[in-house]
């Protein structure tokens, strides 16, 4: 806050406060709720192109000539570029009306015209939104271009980054190295034991803060290393480390001490995980999955249990992240646990996403184009000479 505030008064000043602090909060609200009306906009825009077959109705410079004609009727908006209306078409073809919506509202839409009134867009908006169990409207137009570039015709998967956005607030950037990491394939893939050690609300969420592999790329390893330069290196880069466990873990120590009768023990590292309410003990093995990891691991879950859980607080979970495993040989020592316990391997190296449309070709797929049109280059020329 400013110290040049004209009125010398503590009540004045607090209140000056408490106006900047509500004023800045509705700026978000507003912008939340100007980007969700345009979003609506923008898929009955491109319900109206599906819906019209605009494109095998008005011929193949439709776009483009849609383009131009909203450009000159809206000259001040800066949405309607040829890229982005497609865009458009695209978002609605992602999550199109469903046959979830109400008998009323079906009715409703078979006798409408094949444009349908914003009041309409408004119930087939609200009725996606509770038929999908996620509001699509509420992140950035910027975060569905790249959505759409990549799971143009894989709804689950986009309505996964959609979910993961909303619920911990994912920049652009985010996104995209979430995307990279193909984390829709790792999330709750761990092994573990969790539908018969804990409650079913619990388990399901348990699962779901799981990953395998565990990409720790951003550890910066790349020659030998043990198990203690892999922690350190991780601890190093806490906050990254923090970003690929996932929104909720809470860092609590590393070579955390459990003093348990005569001896003393050491837990890897061990995080508060707030949602679930629970410590997580995470070991960490820079070799293969065996028998023993198991029984370790369960040990310190039990002494945790003892030493650091309140009555309020629910089960310890354990995570045993190493660099490889035998999932045979891992279900089988989770079977004969009685501790909440996942498994899971890492990843040291980037996990690239498969290719998208656009990206830059590989060496071998340029070659391979380089071969075909030679190949038909010479069939071409073979007809011309038999001409």
């Amino acid at each position: 806050m400013s110290k040049n505030i004209t009125i010398i008064d503590r009540q004045y000043k607090d209140w000056i406060a408490d106006l900047s602090k509500r004023y800045r909060q509705s700026q978000v609200k507003a912008a939340v709720k100007v980007n969700k009306e345009m979003l609506r906009f923008y898929w009955s825009l491109g319900r109206d192109i599906v819906a019209l077959k605009a494109e095998a109705r008005w011929g193949d410079k439709f776009m483009k000539n849609l383009s131009a004609d909203l450009k000159d009727m809206m000259p001040e908006a800066t949405c309607f570029s040829e890229t982005n209306i497609l865009y458009m078409k695209n978002f609605y073809l992602l999550f199109p009306c469903t046959d979830k919506f109400t008998p009323q509202l079906v009715e409703q839409l078979d006798k409408a015209e094949k444009l349908i009134t914003p009041q309409l867009v408004d119930e087939l908006a609200d009725s996606l939104v509770k038929s999908l169990g996620v509001d699509i409207f509420a992140i950035p137009w910027g975060h569905y271009r790249y959505l759409i570039d990549k799971y143009k015709n894989e709804p689950q998967k986009a309505l996964f980054f959609v979910r993961k956005t909303i619920q911990e607030g994912w920049s652009r950037d985010m996104l995209l190295n979430f995307i990279s990491t193909n984390l829709y394939e790792r999330e709750g893939k761990a092994l573990n034991n969790f539908t018969s050690t804990l409650p079913e609300p619990m388990s399901d969420l348990a699962n779901e803060i799981t990953k395998d592999p565990y990409n720790f790329a951003f550890a910066g390893i790349t020659g030998k290393y043990n198990e203690k330069q892999l922690k350190k290196a991780l601890l190093k880069n806490i906050t990254e480390f923090l970003l690929e466990l996932g929104t909720g873990f809470s860092y609590v120590g590393n070579e955390y001490r459990l003093p348990i009768g005569t001896k003393e023990k050491f837990v890897d590292l061990l995080f508060f995980h707030i949602p679930l309410n629970c410590y997580v003990v995470i070991e960490v093995k820079t070799g293969e999955f065996d028998f023993p990891d198991t029984g370790q691991l369960t040990g310190y879950v039990v002494a945790c249990n003892h030493i650091l859980k309140q009555p309020h607080h629910n089960p310890t979970i354990g995570i045993l992240v190493c660099k490889s495993k035998d999932n045979l040989l891992a279900q089988y020592s989770l079977e004969g646990c009685n501790q909440p316990i996942g498994i899971s391997e890492y990843e040291l190296e980037k996990l690239y996403p498969t290719k998208v449309e656009g990206m830059i070709p590989t060496i071998e797929e340029i070659e391979s184009k380089l071969t075909d049109r030679l190949v038909a280059d010479s069939e071409n020329s073979k007809e011309e000479n038999n001409i």
